[in-house]
């Protein structure tokens, strides 16, 4: 296989203290070859500096993966324990990039192995699991690498740590077509089970300093950026470990799902009324039938932090658009790119010893700075982003 030139997230920048000459080869195992699986091991094998193996039950998905010296694939079935062993014998570190309900028999499997962890999970009962795991291990554990949660908990921490005390910290992230053209306002972009997953699970929430779990798709609010109108609600896993980090230090925190105005009430007919919620396996059929994928979207981040500073009741905001594109002549959607980009950078930080590599490690533990130089984070950097910070 010819392999890939630069690096495919940001143009093929070198981290610091990484150069030609200076290529560690860290090999990595990556579970899952399907759209985001497919972007992270075309994105580490790039750089020169990863050989990765890709491990998925279907054959058809490992075919369709990118064409590189530094990719090696394997059919396996994830739920096997003794296989999955065997194949993380040697390597660095397990990303998975799986569906949430595999996610717990790899985090086990790299407990056994003792291999470095790290997923893209939103389920927060596997979170739970990966913290336990985590709790006497040699290695890292590091769940939640993706956008939401991860990269929005990197930067709300990031700005509640410029205020004396807090008041109100506010995450909405939606990912959204560019051009809604059906009653949905929506097309799938990412995982059909994980959509479902965080429209039916309670939501952690702190309400006046209290941590609370409130009902998903409720608490429906509306706003409007650069003149377009958004929703936002209630949904399952956004905050990741940020409720626990802030605990008994803010009034309220809350993260809700950003899509365009009308989508929520018909979704929570679709799951209350019409009781589809109770048969998730039907309702996917029914969203993967009837309405198409898109590449071309956007990532919305959007997060204010309110509190006190010198004496005054301040706020300060984040917010940024991430657009699908094509790189290296291939379509890729905002939330592929956001999402490889954020396990990516934080593998990357792991392997050069910018975060702890021992235990269960919080996305809001890694800096924010540190994040956006790296070449992966790079995704997320905006102009607007260094100018706000310089000043």
């Amino acid at each position: 296989m010819t392999k890939l030139s630069g690096t495919i997230l940001d143009g093929g920048s070198q981290p610091e203290g990484l150069g030609a000459g200076t290529r560690p080869s860290k090999r990595v195992l990556l579970a899952g070859a399907g759209k985001i699986g497919s972007m992270i091991a075309g994105s580490l094998a790039a750089t020169g500096d990863y050989r990765v193996t890709v491990v998925d039950r279907s054959a058809s998905q490992l075919e369709g993966l990118p064409q590189s010296a530094a990719i090696e694939t394997r059919v396996l079935d994830l739920t096997q324990p003794a296989d999955l062993l065997e194949a993380m014998r040697g390597q660095f570190a397990v990303l998975s990039a799986a569906p949430y309900s595999i996610t717990s028999h790899i985090a086990r499997a790299a407990k056994q192995a003792g291999v470095h962890y790290l997923d893209l999970t939103e389920d927060v009962a596997t979170t739970r699991l990966v913290k336990s795991l985590a709790a006497d291990a040699a290695t890292a554990f590091i769940p939640q690498c993706g956008l939401a949660p991860g990269f929005i908990s990197i930067v709300a921490y990031d700005l509640a740590k410029h205020f004396d005390s807090l008041d109100c910290v506010r995450l909405r992230v939606g990912a959204l077509p560019q051009y809604p053209s059906n009653a949905l306002n929506y097309n799938l972009t990412w995982s059909t089970d994980g959509v479902i997953n965080e429209y039916l699970r309670p939501c952690e929430a702190i309400v006046d300093g209290v941590l609370r779990e409130v009902p998903p798709l409720e608490e429906l609010e509306e706003f409007s950026i650069d003149g377009v109108r958004y929703e936002a609600f209630n949904t399952s896993g956004g905050l990741g470990t940020l409720c626990e980090t802030l605990s008994g230090k803010v009034r309220t925190l809350n993260y809700r799902t950003v899509r365009y105005p009308g989508h929520r009430d018909i979704m929570k007919a679709l799951t209350h009324d019409l009781r589809l919620g109770e048969r998730p396996e039907v309702l996917k059929d029914i969203l993967e039938h009837s309405i198409p994928g898109t590449m071309q979207d956007v990532v919305l981040v959007f997060v204010t932090v309110s509190g006190q500073k010198q004496g005054r009741l301040l706020q300060e905001t984040y917010a940024n658009k991430v657009y699908g594109r094509v790189i290296d002549g291939v379509p890729r959607s905002a939330i592929q790119i956001t999402t490889a980009s954020g396990i990516c950078a934080v593998l990357d930080l792991l392997a050069h010893g910018k975060i702890p590599a021992r235990g269960f490690v919080r996305q809001e533990e890694i800096q924010l700075d540190a994040f956006l130089a790296n070449r992966f984070g790079a995704t997320y950097a905006t102009h607007q982003l260094a100018a706000d910070r310089a000043a």
